[in-house]
């Protein structure tokens, strides 16, 4: 590993934050060092401190620890991610002798310098009861890989020298503090401190030589790692990436798998769907393509920090030439042996211990499945990537493992302890799941107007969100204009003809790839053109039924295998919403191509919802009226109609939309905003409802429902 010290940008870096003390500025800048390090922390883990001094309001001079705060990412950490604590006060509490989480917690809380700061990192008391000004801590790979070994103290002196020390496993608060400053007390010599399936601690006066003992000891660390794998076997080149790999088809597994990994929603208290992540390097195909994979993958975790993100174990599922039929049976085996499993450890702690705790939900968050990858599981899509960017480099650190000595996973009891602590299940308690959280969505036509007031609204209700359009460049602008609001995590755009079976399949299929299935379809791509029936072109009139009928048809027909696998398996219910018209019920002259085109895909909704309600979807649809533009993105249907409409009333622009406000019962501007609202009342499933139509016109009594 490099050392990533420079001795310039860290005088760049405090002359940036002239408002923060020389220490603190520091402190974030080799803060940042190591959190760009994915193999030393991921995701929030580790923590960095240093001890400063202020003065306060009154003037006085005041020693304050400087530590990282809770929900903070070390690799883009801001001077304020960094609360300050009454460090004479903390020190005051190694007197004591035990201290509940809570009230450390509690005291943490009232012994802030700033109220409105952070929550202080749980290790706070680590780094108060440290005298080094600067700490540092991480969960390098490297180290805790080394440590998940039997008899490891040896291993790690003779690799690492006798300037360190080795702890076995301790809970983080109260009790590892105290030890670990018990041990600097014996050893002043110290530089490392390493807390087996934990990480290690390094610690200095300056900022520059915490940071290099971390890099050095780390280096250490991988160099023997390396030096211990046995030569790489060549691969054959008859032997290509595809027949050594591409072997399962996600189409049809990740569905499946999907279903099976959904709680029953009709079951009160339970979690939304999950989306599903896909790994599938080179480096994952040739960890689970170890005739040893089997055993040596479904260990236990690398640290109990990560517990709350993947569980202990992953799922392993082997599908090799298995048919969909064995397939989907396979998965639903697979996945009901392991929540008994779950649910087995969890009763047997309970009662070992005589404590009553609410179980959590017992389903996998990583599943490994030779043939197609690493599979990870959550009901966000950040959840699911942090899942499997923790299940990654776990393979590869077990992998580098296997060649020294076999994997010792810690006991299930400290396991328990993590997984069920009330301080790590509080981080995971904030906040409320939003109505459409784990649920995927695709609007076509997603580069209109109306795409984009649905896709909002989506996207505020949790929703993971695709939208497809065969205009890359209207397409684009949606998707960059829903990204300045949301996680651009959460948007995708996929180049989709809806009038080609080929291009609709190929859509869905990356959708597939991308998040595990589908849940919400809203058939939303239109085509206009004017002309009276005398004057209609065939050529036109066809262009206008394919997009606008045909459509609707394709994705339908494609998301149909989609919605039936999920459900094979699984409770998720499938929501299909088509925007049709108003002019369903009340078409206009020289416009009969789109009102036909239209009122025949609101047929094929009410077939639709006949067809599917077998398997729990529901299908409706929204008849919408008088939408020109949303935030600077133009409705392709107005462009093609609004001229007409301007000279046969004479109307500017400003004058048409306020023709159309004046001539809705409600005399009000009908919004994409509004139809996305609609959308999402489908999509919550708050009623049994289907085969429904939905007018969403300010009220246009002519194309009332019928």
């Amino acid at each position: 590993m490099k050392n990533q010290y420079s001795s310039s940008d860290a005088r760049n870096f405090i002359n940036a934050h002239p408002h923060d003390h020389p220490e603190l500025a520091l402190r974030v800048y080799t803060s940042r060092l190591i959190g760009r390090e994915p193999s030393l922390v991921l995701h929030g883990g580790g923590n960095t401190s240093v001890k400063s001094r202020v003065t306060t309001l009154l003037g006085d001079q005041t020693d304050v620890l400087y530590i990282k705060g809770s929900g903070w990412d070390l690799a883009t950490i801001e001077p304020q991610g960094f609360p300050a604590l009454d460090l004479a006060y903390l020190l005051r509490l190694h007197a004591l002798d035990s201290l509940s989480d809570e009230e450390m917690v509690n005291q943490f809380k009232t012994h802030m310098l700033d109220s409105t700061a952070p929550s202080p990192s749980i290790e706070t008391l680590v780094h108060a009861f440290l005298p080094h000004r600067y700490i540092d801590h991480t969960h390098a790979d490297a180290i805790v890989t080394l440590t998940n070994m039997s008899d490891p103290e040896q291993r790690l002196y003779s690799i690492l020298g006798d300037r360190i020390v080795i702890l076995p496993w301790i809970m983080p608060g109260f009790p590892l503090a105290k030890a670990l400053a018990e041990c600097w007390e014996n050893r002043r010599d110290i530089e490392a401190i390493i807390l087996c399936n934990h990480g290690i601690f390094t610690f200095a006066e300056e900022a520059e030589a915490a940071y290099g003992r971390m890099i050095h000891y780390v280096t250490l660390a991988e160099e023997y790692l390396q030096v211990s794998q046995p030569a790489k076997k060549t691969t054959p080149a008859s032997i290509t990436d595809s027949s050594m790999h591409a072997r399962l088809d996600p189409a049809m597994i990740l569905p499946l798998l999907r279903g099976a990994l959904t709680i029953d929603p009709a079951v009160p208290g339970n979690r939304p769907p999950f989306l599903l992540h896909v790994r599938n390097n080179e480096a994952i195909h040739r960890c689970l393509d170890r005739d040893d994979a089997g055993a040596l993958y479904t260990t236990g975790v690398l640290t109990p920090d990560h517990v709350i993100r993947t569980k202990n174990y992953p799922l392993w599922l082997d599908l090799a030439s298995l048919d969909e039929e064995q397939t989907a049976q396979a998965i639903s085996t697979a996945t009901a042996a392991y929540e008994q499993r779950y649910l087995d450890t969890f009763h047997s702690q309970v009662t070992a211990r005589q404590v009553r705790r609410t179980c959590l939900d017992p389903k996998p968050r990583v599943i490994l499945i030779p043939g197609l990858g690493l599979v990870s599981v959550g009901v966000t899509e950040k959840a699911a990537r942090m899942a499997a960017d923790i299940g990654e480099h776990t393979l590869l650190a077990k992998e580098l493992g296997a060649a020294i000595a076999p994997y010792q996973e810690l006991g299930e009891a400290h396991i328990f302890d993590m997984e069920y602590w009330s301080l790590e299940q509080a981080k995971l308690k904030k906040g409320q799941s939003l109505p459409l959280s784990g649920r995927s969505a695709l609007v076509t036509g997603g580069g209109g107007a109306i795409a984009c007031g649905i896709g909002r609204r989506l996207l505020a209700a949790g929703a993971r969100v695709f939208l497809s359009d065969i205009d890359d460049l209207r397409l684009q602008r949606v998707c960059d204009l829903l990204a300045r609001e949301f996680d651009p995590a959460l948007i995708s755009g996929i180049t989709m003809d809806v009038t080609d079976s080929a291009s609709v399949r190929q859509g869905m299929q990356q959708i597939i790839l991308d998040c595990g299935g589908l849940d919400i379809l809203v058939p939303n791509a239109g085509l206009a053109h004017v002309a009276t029936l005398e004057e209609l072109d065939e050529a036109a009139f066809r262009k206008v039924l394919d997009v606008n009928l045909l459509g609707v048809f394709q994705v339908i027909k494609a998301a149909i295998p989609i919605f039936k696998r999920q459900a094979r398996t699984g409770h998720i219910p499938a929501q299909i919403i088509i925007n049709s018209s108003k002019n369903v019920f009340a078409p206009g002259a020289a416009f009969g191509a789109y009102s036909a085109s239209k009122a025949g895909a609101h047929q094929l909704g009410k077939i639709a919802a006949l067809e599917l309600a077998e398997i729990g979807a529901r299908v409706n649809m929204i008849n919408a009226d008088g939408i020109f533009d949303d935030h600077g993105i133009s409705s392709g249907l107005w462009d093609v109609v609004g001229p007409d409409r301007m000279r046969s009333r004479n109307l500017d622009p400003e004058g048409l939309k306020e023709y159309y406000r004046n001539r809705n019962l409600l005399k009000t501007e009908v919004l994409a905003d509004h139809v996305g609202n609609a959308v999402v009342f489908f999509a919550s499933g708050l009623t049994p409802t289907t085969g429904a139509t939905l007018p969403v016109d300010g009220g246009v009594a002519g194309a009332f429902p019928r």
